[in-house]
């Protein structure tokens, strides 16, 4: 596997394929406030400072408004961002913007790794082979990915929407789902080879988290997504934090919660360098 260097941020502010309400897109600034805000430290909970000089990088946000206007394809303009940020030997972590983005992000991965794990922490299987007409959804992104071959392993954790037609998709993919109710799962987040970490916010209760799009009562706590982030094994070689939708917040909580999770991401993943 290519050695890789410090994690570095890259907001996504996409949101045009979310099926219910928009403003995802909106999130990266916000994630990035809360990460720096003063009220809380620097250090993730595994005994990193991400104050320290090079911890980690931040370049910014890509440019959709400039793809749509030239009428380029935005999933193209991520790809291409993530597999630059790739090529040049960083560990692209995302802010999104809605889950669609995921698919261009995995597929910049797929280039570069084979045998890819994606752990997923979602409400929402996002199996779908089309919803509302859409192959693009942010309710289909792991379908794609799937009968693409990208990744060997898909495990999902937390899930609680489980319908007929996901559950058959799950069964034709290999899809490994752990759904909420026979959480802690502790031992089954363990891979070989490199790791993709997909974390949707709308795994965590709404109590925890009611700034999303789509709220799921019956969810993770804070304390029990970053317990499952932690036993993670392998080598994270990048992750997105996706659907925090600032116009359904309460207060700046899960802009807060966000920027908790991304901080035990990029300390996990700075605590245990490539090789």
């Amino acid at each position: 596997m290519k050695s890789l260097g410090v994690p570095t941020l890259v907001g996504i502010p996409f949101d045009a394929c979310s099926s219910y309400l928009r403003g995802a897109g909106d999130a990266p600034p916000k994630i990035r406030e809360a990460l720096r805000c003063y009220a809380s430290n620097s250090w993730s909970e595994t005994g990193v400072d991400l104050g320290a000089e090079g911890a980690y990088e931040d370049v910014g946000d890509i440019d959709l408004i400039e793809s749509k206007a030239g009428g380029r394809d935005p999933f193209a303009k991520i790809e291409a961002a993530v597999a630059a940020l790739i090529e040049q030997g960083k560990r692209p972590v995302s802010l999104g913007g809605d889950h669609s983005i995921t698919f261009p992000i995995v597929k910049a991965f797929a280039r570069h790794y084979r045998e890819l794990t994606i752990f997923l922490f979602d409400a929402h299987p996002d199996l779908y082979d089309e919803f509302e007409g859409s192959r693009l959804s942010h309710a289909c992104p792991f379908a794609r990915i799937m009968e693409a071959k990208l990744a060997k392993r898909l495990v999902q954790v937390g899930i609680r929407t489980m319908n007929g037609h996901c559950r058959e998709q799950s069964r034709r993919f290999g899809v490994e789902v752990i759904e909420m109710r026979s959480l802690p799962a502790y031992d089954r987040l363990k891979a070989a080879g490199p790791v993709y970490v997909s974390f949707d916010m709308d795994v965590l209760d709404p109590a925890f988290a009611p700034g999303v799009s789509h709220r799921e009562p019956g969810g993770m706590s804070v304390r029990e997504a970053i317990a499952h982030l932690h036993a993670i094994a392998g080598t994270i070689v990048g992750a997105d934090v996706v659907e925090y939708n600032p116009g359904q917040d309460v207060a700046g909580v899960t802009a807060t919660a966000a920027a908790k999770i991304l901080k035990e991401i990029l300390g996990k993943m700075i605590q245990e360098p490539l090789p």
